[in-house]
C-alpha cells in the first residue's frame, strides 16, 4: 500500500504510461470518443479514491478491469434512461416531472440497480418477484420451482445485502 503522496504519484505514471491505451480500450468498447475520454478519466479517478493503490504487476489487466466496470453501469446507466424516458412518454404533460425530478428519480434507480447488481441472479429474481410482483413466498416458490425455505433463504439474504448497501456505507 502506499502513502497518499506516492498514491498520486503511482496513479500519475500509470495514467501517463496507459491513459491513451485505456481511451482506446473503452472507444472500441463505447463506439464514441467523448464517453471513452470521459470514462478514461473515471478509471484513473477510481483507482485514486480507492483508498489504496496496489503495486501492480500487470496495470493493463488492472486497468481493463476498472475500465470495463466503469462501462459496464455506463450502459446500464443508458438502458435505465431509456426506460424511464420510454415511462414518461405515456404520462400527460401536466403530469411530467421537472428536470431536476427526473435527474433525481434517475440516480435514485441506478443506486438501486448497483445494490441489486450485487445480488445473485437467483436471489434477484426472487426479491423482485417478491417486491415488485406482490408474490408470496409459495407462489415464488411454485414459480421457480424451488422449496419455500429456499425461498425464505433467498429472501433473508437479499434484505441482508440491502440492509448493507445502505447502512454499511
Amino acid at each position: 500500500m502506499a502513502s497518499p503522496s506516492s498514491a498520486h504519484q503511482v496513479v500519475g505514471e500509470l495514467y501517463a504510461q496507459h491513459h491513451s491505451w485505456v481511451v482506446q480500450l473503452l472507444r472500441r468498447k463505447l463506439g464514441a470518443q467523448e464517453q471513452a475520454l470521459d470514462l478514461a478519466q473515471d478509471t484513473f479517478v477510481r483507482i485514486l479514491s480507492s483508498g489504496s493503490v496496489p503495486v501492480f504487476r500487470e496495470p493493463r489487466a488492472y486497468l481493463t478491469t476498472v475500465a470495463s466496470r466503469l462501462c459496464g453501469q455506463y450502459f446500464r446507466r443508458q438502458a435505465l434512461e431509456r426506460a424511464y424516458e420510454q415511462s414518461l412518454m405515456i404520462l400527460e404533460p401536466e403530469h411530467m416531472p421537472s428536470p431536476e425530478t427526473r435527474l433525481l428519480v434517475l440516480e435514485a434507480l441506478d443506486a438501486v440497480g448497483q445494490v441489486l447488481d450485487g445480488l445473485g441472479s437467483k436471489v434477484r429474481e426472487i426479491f423482485l418477484l417478491s417486491q415488485l410482483d406482490g408474490l408470496t413466498y409459495p407462489q415464488i416458490a411454485e414459480h421457480m420451482d424451488l422449496s419455500v425455505n429456499v425461498v425464505q433463504k433467498a429472501m433473508l439474504k437479499a434484505y441482508r445485502h440491502c440492509y448493507l448497501a445502505v447502512y454499511a456505507a
